[in-house]
């Protein structure tokens, strides 16, 4: 049982259940026996939980997660899970569920994982690399990238590569998590690279599901999977989850494929993506600039030559550079702008340490929103097509946006734990404004972001 590091809130679980079959009793019977023993066997010194996050396995798959109030009681158990997405009827529900990662299925391509970091972040950075040593990929290796500038005297980034098999550090000082990542696409040695981050504990099986579902989709030059909470001990992760937990939009367990839209007579609707289940059906249209609620560079992964031939990441945006981020929605827009098509993969799972201090976490609100319309800057300055795009989609994504917002900022905080399925609770209105406020920031930083890049490449 998790404990609290700071004060305003109860620590909520964040807990696992396995179920032997898909029927809604013998999930909520797993849930209600997940949360049950976590509670008989607490900590000597850990405080009373507030809430629960249980994800729910079936035969090792993700199939669904709920959020439950404690004290625990079985009547909202089972109201949580009747809720939930494969029993709501949800867009999407219908699609085929990932297969677990011990079935036997094609040949599985190479791949490689890419992992920056600045080493800031010792212990998280520790677990990410015990967790990639337990993947079940068979042919699988691991690239660190230092994004140092300079590696100090007392460097612990030895210490923790000594002794590991498939893993290598490559050095990369030009700052930026975008030059980080093509250090890492430029040494991977895999058909597939895959990227997270040094704060991220990755499934067991996660390569494989990644590796599995390029198999089984040669059309997908992309693949997206789940971001889950590490943990939810402190009010700042627990606002972040409830905010912003799906990682730019609701959580679903349901794999889909993203294609560019077309109209009856075939032809491309520019700036627009079908979203389609496993029979291939629509389920929804979404504008390509709304991609990040399907993906984020947590956890992401990309056939490597077509990568590298559309050139990597912007060096001009991501973490590490004015830009703050965007990098990885900019790659995920180009891949469908050009006609490519992107896959969400559920099975492949990432746990995301949420930041645990609210001022960590209202900087990392105001970078994304400086990352999203840094990102859309960087598409314009590559590709003034897309202004073209914008001026088309820019009044009715504009009024979605603004009444969506405007029904969660009506609706009351909650005292419970945040939805399972991350982004529909109500908004911390303190995170939206500084979202928002980054969001004006983000083509200024981008051009500065640009130039200071320009002149790198120009001192070679």
């Amino acid at each position: 049982m998790p404990r609290a590091r700071t004060a305003g809130g109860a620590p909520h679980l964040v807990l696992e259940a396995a179920s032997g079959s898909r029927r809604q009793q013998e999930v909520t019977t797993a849930v209600l026996g997940a949360v049950r023993r976590a509670l008989a066997d607490p900590p000597a010194d850990a405080p009373a939980p507030g809430g629960a996050y249980v994800l729910v396995r079936v035969d090792g798959a993700p199939f669904t997660a709920v959020s439950l109030p404690l004290p625990l009681s079985p009547v909202q158990v089972a109201e949580a899970v009747a809720g939930s997405e494969p029993y709501r009827g949800s867009p999407g529900s219908r699609a085929r569920r990932a297969a677990p990662s011990g079935t036997p299925g094609p040949r599985l391509p190479s791949a490689t994982v890419v992992v920056p970091t600045v080493v800031a972040r010792v212990a998280e950075l520790r677990r990410c690399l015990d967790s990639l040593a337990l993947l079940d990929h068979p042919d699988a290796e691991v690239v660190v990238v230092d994004n140092r500038p300079h590696r100090p005297a007392d460097d612990p980034l030895e210490a923790l590569l000594r002794g590991r098999a498939r893993v290598r550090s490559v050095h990369e000082p030009v700052p930026g998590i975008s030059a980080a990542r093509n250090t890492g696409l430029r040494e991977a040695r895999g058909e597939v690279v895959a990227f997270t981050d040094d704060d991220v504990r990755v499934d067991p099986g996660w390569l494989r599901a990644i590796a599995r579902r390029f198999a089984e989709h040669p059309e997908e030059q992309a693949v997206t999977g789940l971001v889950l909470p590490e943990e939810l001990v402190t009010a700042a992760q627990q606002r972040y989850e409830e905010h912003y937990g799906g990682f730019g939009g609701p959580r679903t367990f349901t794999p889909v494929s993203l294609h560019p839209a077309r109209d009856r007579a075939g032809r491309v609707r520019r700036g627009l993506v079908d979203v389609r289940d496993g029979s291939g059906e629509r389920v929804r249209t979404i504008a390509v600039y709304g991609v990040g609620a399907y993906g984020a560079g947590a956890n992401v992964a990309f056939r490597a030559a077509e990568l590298r031939a559309r050139g990597g990441f912007d060096v001009a945006l991501g973490t590490g550079t004015p830009a703050r981020g965007g990098e990885d929605l900019a790659a995920f827009v180009r891949v469908l702008s050009d006609g490519g098509v992107l896959g969400y993969e559920p099975a492949a799972v990432v746990h995301h340490t949420h930041r645990r201090e609210v001022a960590d976490l209202e900087r990392q609100l105001v970078g994304n929103g400086t990352g999203f319309t840094a990102m859309l800057t960087s598409l314009v300055v590559h590709d003034p097509g897309h202004l073209l795009t914008f001026s088309a989609l820019a009044p009715a994504a504009g009024w979605a946006m603004a009444r969506q917002t405007a029904r969660r900022l009506r609706r009351r905080p909650s005292s419970g734990p945040p939805p399972a399925g991350g982004g529909p609770g109500p908004v911390d209105r303190r995170l939206v404004a500084l979202e928002l406020a980054g969001m004006l920031a983000g083509p200024f930083a981008y051009l500065r972001s640009w130039s200071a890049a320009a002149r790198a490449v120009a001192r070679g």
